[in-house]
């Protein structure tokens, strides 16, 4: 049989079928080289290299320029999944033509990120869509579905969802667990993968760094018992980068590494990132793992057909059918087109009063009035990790100058100028250089060079002289600075320790771009400079400025101030008729993977050069560009308009601009809560929502700007709300009527809400919503066919997901706190009676209600236990309604460890039944003690943890 007729090479059979024969035909050692990242190929039956992995959240990244789109988070902003879903198909397109340019450019792509917003405190939250799981898995089925495209067999890219399951936290992110309550586990953290994946537009997943519920991610059964149960299709799972080694280094999980990959393997991890470009590590610890029995050739077999599966979808084995295999389309006009357009989709215009003087002050009127820009992003096009790197760029100021003219639009950026003197009195002097940065040095997951990422060193470091050179100074927050040069490059530090001015922007995985001025013990006036890439002081030696390797070298600075930013600021904001403020972050400092913020706060350098403006100026409007929401509450009162929009990418300037002016109506809607204060918010390590009372489906407060909102240029009215129930089908139907003067996008939002649920529920939970575009009088008749088991929850008490009858009231309106219809719908069913305790017993996870304790892992394969956050503070678990019946005689608990359980009435006052538990050989070395319990009828149980003691279950018989 010739080659092109070998059944893997028929594109007439089933995928299924030619991956079976292909991996028949490999030995077992090309198999298992499939599993590592990057993967050598098989000469023997034509099969090329291949790599897992291609950044592409919202752009393609890491791979030199390409189209740059707004950051995911503004990707949410938009509420728009139909341009979403351009966006994934253009995104896809680009890396096909990139692919046909460069092979490194990989086509299973790692992207998007449907992790929920849950903390708006968390560094990563950029990388997401929303904090509702509803929305984050219409806006992530939207782009996984523009990445894989719309052809029947072959998919342009194979889109990976990251990050599996619960991850908000980058303190600690690798040895951190979430505890995740059954309720929060499928209410919430579940449903944003679970969309997408059964849209069937996903090709695998990637589990996260830290652990849930006491057991790593890697190793998550959910990936089995739920991922792989939502679709027919095969799921590629790739490991986060490094993440295998994790289980037996910072997790100590397993003692040996060749454990901790097997348990991986069986557990449903395919492709393991590790070692970057070297595979001998991880390909030698499964060797090993096969040798010693841990895992046999079947594991092997599994793990490599899924990625064949991938490659199949792909076209690689029919390039002559591959619908995609010329795709060329790569920064296009109609690339730059939708780049604009999403940028401007992606504006949420927060706040817009009357002045005293008339209306609002937004929009701009175009009548040759004087505007200044002013402030640290005013000229900025920042760049986040995960993107490309820019083929064009348009800052605020270049779009505003671009709509109404350069002469017009002045600018202030509102830096402080300084010098930085020693002792002796010299200066910090930048020499003159080439001027060109290192730029932000990308490289592969799992394959980053520190190197890269240092700076360059083929330029003169800096000096000290009497006149020294002024330096643009930025603090931006928790005194973090950055220190830039006259000619706009930024002070870095090289692998050689030497100080330079030699980055474009701060950026790289670890930023050497970031300084921190310390006060210097018994001198007042007198700071050490803090290098915070590397941990140095700098000091001034005779060869150049550099880092010193102790705090005892470390020169004493005096800064010397020159100007300050606020003065820049108000001189411009007073010659000026209106005052456009952009402030905001940098999306490599104080806040991004790796680094959770500490504060809602924005910074105090940017507080005070909006105060400048408005104190110069009451026609002066806040932009705030940025990755996350900010406790603006004094800005927000004060200020006659406000604006928010993430990093908007290549077009965020001209985009904002044509907000600002009119020409487009802002329709961006808030996807995630921002909160008035830092005290509104929880334990950045509080997964648990409903406890918790997070997001805007719990939260009891009052906060700056709720979930969806976002006002406009005109009016809406909304009529009509119906709703009714058609078997398992809620259908929903309003009208909606543009009743201003300006044609504008409304995002009609529906909220549901339980009336008298029998649990916890939302205040109100987001059901559907469309964004439609209506001139002035039109008017819209939308229509919503949404699941009726939507309207649920899971009820711990039967193990199911259940929908309780009785009322919920229907909420259409202009955000989750603008209701501007609402109309009650009677669901009929079955009521769910009390926990049947005689039958399974209690879960020790399925609680109602719990105080001090934590979810563990009760094996290191399967199962919850519970056990007390703190084993010196009492823990407390609460079981609803529970059923014994005729009675009850005896009690059985399960635990493990040490410690006392104790089982009271729901008053906590009456003990039913103490037990006394182990020590038992280790924490997974649980013991059944039995002992008597009186009880009967239907009560409420409250039951008590001391001590390091690990509670699985309760049983009851007699």
């Amino acid at each position: 049989m010739t080659a092109h007729r070998l059944p893997f090479r028929d594109p007439a059979l089933p995928v299924a079928r030619r991956v079976d024969d292909l991996l028949d035909r490999l030995t077992a050692e090309e198999r298992l080289h499939l599993l590592h990242q990057f993967t050598p190929g098989a000469a023997g039956v034509g099969l090329g290299a291949f790599r897992t992995g291609q950044e592409a959240l919202h752009g393609v990244a890491w791979m030199g320029p390409a189209t740059v789109f707004p950051q995911s988070v503004g990707l949410g902003a938009t509420w728009h999944p139909e341009l979403v879903r351009r966006v994934g198909e253009a995104v896809s397109r680009e890396a096909r033509a990139m692919r046909a340019e460069d092979d490194r450019v990989g086509l299973n792509v790692w992207a998007p990120t449907v992790n929920l917003l849950r903390n708006p405190l968390w560094g990563r939250g950029e990388e997401g869509y929303a904090e509702d799981p509803a929305l984050t898995a219409a806006i992530a089925t939207a782009y996984t579905r523009g990445l894989r495209g719309d052809h029947p067999v072959y998919w342009r890219t194979a889109p990976v969802l990251k990050h599996w399951l619960a991850h908000n936290n980058e303190t600690a992110r690798d040895t951190s667990s979430a505890s995740v309550r059954p309720r929060v586990l499928r209410e919430y953290d579940l449903r944003a993968f679970r969309g997408p994946v059964e849209a069937g537009a996903v090709a695998g997943v990637m589990p996260a760094y830290n652990l849930v519920n006491g057991r790593p991610n890697h190793l998550s059964p959910y990936m089995e018992e739920e991922l792989r149960t939502w679709t027919g299709q095969e799921l590629l799972v790739c490991s986060d980068a490094g993440a295998p080694s994790n289980l037996a280094d910072s997790q100590g999980y397993f003692a040996t590494h060749e454990k901790a990959v097997a348990a991986s393997l069986r557990a449903g991890v395919d492709s393991f990132t590790d070692h970057g470009t070297d595979s001998s590590v991880i390909l030698g610890r499964l060797r090993r793992a096969l040798e010693a029995g841990l895992i046999d050739q079947k594991d092997v077999d599994r793990a490599a057909g899924r990625q064949l599966t991938v490659r199949f979808l792909l076209g690689e084995f029919d390039p002559e059918l591959d619908p995609y295999a010329d795709e060329a389309r790569f920064d296009t006009p109609e690339h730059r087109e939708l780049a604009r357009e999403v940028a401007e989709a992606a504006v949420v215009l927060l706040r817009n009063e009357p002045l005293e003087t008339g209306g609002p002050l937004l929009p701009l009127a175009d009548d040759g009035r004087r505007i200044a820009v002013v402030g640290l992003l005013g000229d900025a096009c920042r760049l986040d990790w995960y993107s490309g790197s820019l083929i064009r760029r348009s800052s605020p100021l270049d779009g505003l100058r671009e709509r109404f003219g350069a002469d017009r639009v002045s600018f202030a950026e509102g830096v402080d100028r300084i010098r930085l003197r020693t002792a002796s009195g010299a200066a910090l002097r930048v020499p003159a250089g080439d001027g060109a940065g290192h730029g932000a040095a990308r490289g592969t997951e799992g394959a980053l060079d520190p190197a890269l990422l240092a700076g360059r060193t083929d330029l003169p470091p800096l000096t000290a002289d009497a006149a020294g050179s002024e330096l643009a100074l930025v603090d931006w927050g928790d005194g973090v600075l950055t220190l830039r040069a006259p000619d706009g490059r930024y002070l870095s530090v090289a692998e050689d320790g030497f100080v330079r001015a030699s980055a474009d922007e701060p950026g790289g995985w670890v930023v050497h771009e970031t300084f921190r001025l310390e006060t210097h013990e018994g001198h007042a006036h007198g700071h050490l400079l803090l290098h915070l890439g590397t941990g140095g002081y700098v000091s001034v030696a005779a060869d150049g400025v550099k880092v010193a390797a102790d705090r005892e070298s470390a020169e004493l600075f005096t800064v010397e101030m020159v100007e300050r930013g606020e003065e820049a600021v108000a001189r411009a904001a007073a010659g000026a008729d209106t005052v456009i403020v952009v402030a905001g972050n940098d999306p490599h400092i104080n806040g991004r993977e790796t680094e959770d913020r500490t504060t809602l706060a924005l910074p105090a350098h940017q507080e005070r050069l909006w105060r400048a403006a408005h104190t110069a100026n009451p026609r002066t409007a806040l932009v705030l560009v940025s990755s996350y929401p900010y406790a603006v509450t004094e800005a927000a009162a004060a200020l006659p308009s406000l604006l928010w929009t993430a990093h908007g990418g290549q077009a965020a300037g001209t985009a904002l601009a044509r907000v600002l002016a009119g020409d487009v109506s802002p329709a961006g809607r808030l996807p995630q809560t921002w909160y008035a204060a830092d005290a509104d918010l929880p334990d950045l390590f509080d997964y648990d929502i409903i406890g918790g009372r997070q997001t805007y489906l719990y939260f009891d407060g009052t906060p700056l700007f709720p979930f969806g909102h976002g006002l406009s240029y005109t009016t809406f009215a909304y009529r009509e709300l119906t709703a009714a129930v058609d078997g398992e089908t809620l259908r929903i139907s309003c009208t909606v009527t543009n009743s201003g003067a300006v044609a504008a996008d409304e995002v009609v939002q529906v909220y549901g809400r339980a009336v008298a649920p029998s649990v916890p529920r939302p205040h109100r939970e987001l059901l559907a919503h469309e964004r439609v575009h209506l001139a002035p009088g039109a008017t819209a008749a939308l229509s919503f066919a949404v699941p009726r088991s939507a309207l649920g929850h899971w009820d711990v008490a039967h193990g199911r997901w259940t929908v309780e009858p009785g009322p919920y009231e229907i909420h259409a309106g202009a955000s989750s706190a603008d209701v501007r219809r609402t109309v009650r719908v009677d669901v009929t069913g079955e009521t769910p009676g009390p926990r049947p305790v005689l039958v399974a017993g209690l879960a020790a996870a399925d609680y109602d209600e719990q105080s001090g304790t934590v979810i563990v892992d009760r094996t290191k394969a399967t199962g919850d236990a519970v056990t007390s956050a703190d084993p010196d503070v009492p823990g407390a678990l609460l079981y609803r309604a529970c059923d014994f019946g005729d009675g009850v005689t005896e009690i059985t608990v399960t635990a493990s460890g040490t410690g006392e359980v104790t089982v009271f009435r729901a008053d906590g006052t009456t003990a039913l039944a103490a037990v006394t538990v182990g020590p038992t050989d280790g924490p997974y070395a649980y013991a059944a003690v039995t002992v008597a319990c009186h009880v009967r009828d239907v009560t409420d149980l409250r039951v008590e943890l001391r001590g390091p003691v690990r509670l699985a279950h309760l049983a009851f018989s007699g």
